[in-house]
């Protein structure tokens, strides 16, 4: 916050001296200027954004499904990249990933072999193939068991080839059963989705108490869908139909 109030003071401070500049001009026309600072031109104020917020998908792809993280600085967007190529049943994890994040990739990779049959894959799909799994920004250190759906979604979609819908955020963490568990820093991940143009959140059922912490005039700009198992979460994710 204090650093809020010193990049103010640097507006009003460069604000005041272009009135001071454009005096003769004001006291010509006999009356004075009003100075409008908007989110356009704060960057002539302020100078570049030293911040950059993540950005939807611009199209459904296969094997990419946008995830949502909470950071000592708020919520952020993470696309989670899965790829397959031929081997011998390797799992591949990158992106400077912590502990329980590397267990929850491990978790997807075991809910998506037992449910290899409803997926219409083969019962050993997994025995000629390696399976990497990247979560980009790789200079900047993640954990947490939050991204659980997000690398199971990416996961079937790869294995599936159906595409993820780039309009579809989630959050929440996966059992070997598929079931989708609670999560923290809910309102900071949705006003991440938010800022980055998603409206569509899938989350735990058991965050809907959290709800109640999104300012309304933002909850009532976006679409919840609560979730308790994997099942639901791909029926909302992933595509009819394949590209």
């Amino acid at each position: 916050m204090r650093n809020l109030e010193r990049e103010i003071a640097n507006i009003c401070r460069k604000v005041a001296k272009k009135i001071v500049e454009d005096k003769p001009a004001r006291r010509k026309s006999g009356k004075g200027k009003k100075t409008e600072v908007t989110v356009k031109s704060l960057s002539s104020y302020l100078g570049p954004f030293k911040f950059r917020h993540g950005k939807a998908e611009e199209k459904n792809e296969v094997g990419v499904a946008t995830g949502l993280a909470w950071t000592e600085a708020g919520g952020v967007i993470l696309s989670t990249e899965a790829v397959i190529v031929k081997g011998k049943g390797n799992l591949t994890l990158t992106g400077k990933l912590g502990q329980v994040m590397k267990e929850s990739a491990q978790a997807a990779l075991s809910y998506t072999r037992s449910r290899a049959r409803k997926l219409k894959l083969e019962e050993d799909f997994y025995k000629n193939i390696d399976v990497h799994i990247h979560v980009p920004e790789g200079a900047i250190s993640k954990d947490g068991p939050s991204a659980g759906i997000t690398m199971a979604a990416s996961l079937v979609s790869a294995l599936t080839k159906k595409a993820v819908r780039k309009d579809v955020a989630m959050t929440g963490e996966i059992t070997l059963r598929g079931k989708v568990l609670p999560v923290g820093g809910v309102k900071e991940k949705v006003l991440a989705a938010r800022r980055a143009g998603i409206n569509t959140i899938v989350l735990p059922k058991e965050n809907e108490k959290d709800l109640a912490e999104i300012p309304p005039r933002v909850r009532s700009k976006l679409k919840f869908l609560l979730v308790e198992n994997m099942d639901e979460v791909l029926k909302i994710s992933l595509e009819n139909k394949k590209p």
